[in-house]
């Protein structure tokens, strides 16, 4: 399958992580999770080597400067992201195909250094009423906190064009199929009529 990168990204609340776990459940023994490095603490359960690699913000800016990832984000003040490059050479060491969950701008990021190794999948809800809706439902955040998810939702829906493919999630059944699709045609080299 040669070094081959899957990247998902979307707004909060388009059902990313749903179709992420999805396709793990069909490829998972060819597939791999990329663990990304943070500075941020861990949280609740959360372990070293299993959701994140922790290392303190000093730490982060030291691996910066020895050029060890593939990119990162200073997402707030000492508050980074990233993929190691150690990380990649991890998995496809092992013969498995690298599957990323980010957020939008580390998906373009990546797909601008993997280039034709990767592809690059944006999700998106039907509208951004919907996306409301879906936060709504969920019952994980505060009004405002909704508000917030759904501007910059609204702004995130500005880089799909950037992406290989856009998937919109209005079916739940019908987004897995073409997840499917387009993952099966990527992993068998073919090309899609008009996304690539």
């Amino acid at each position: 399958m040669g070094n081959k990168v899957l990247i998902f990204s979307a707004p909060s609340g388009s059902g990313k992580s749903t179709i992420v776990n999805h396709i793990l459940g069909l490829w998972g023994d060819k597939m791999e999770f990329s663990i990304s490095a943070t500075s941020r603490a861990p949280r609740g359960e959360e372990q070293d080597g299993r959701e994140y690699y922790f290392v303190t913000p000093e730490a982060f800016r030291e691996l910066i400067a020895q050029d060890a990832f593939v990119e990162y984000e200073e997402v707030y003040t000492d508050k980074f992201y990233g993929t190691l490059k150690k990380e990649v050479e991890r998995i496809w060491n092992a013969g498995h195909v690298i599957i990323f969950d980010v957020d939008v701008k580390g998906g373009v990021n990546l797909k601008k250094y993997f280039g034709e190794n990767a592809l690059s999948v944006f999700i998106q809800a039907p509208s951004v009423e919907v996306l409301r809706e879906r936060l709504i439902r969920r019952g994980t955040d505060t009004p405002e906190a909704i508000e917030d998810r759904v501007a910059k939702a609204s702004e995130e829906m500005t880089y799909a064009p950037q992406f290989d493919h856009v998937l919109i999630n209005d079916d739940l059944q019908e987004a897995f199929e073409e997840a499917e699709f387009i993952v099966e045609d990527f992993l068998a080299d073919g090309k899609l009529d008009g996304n690539f």
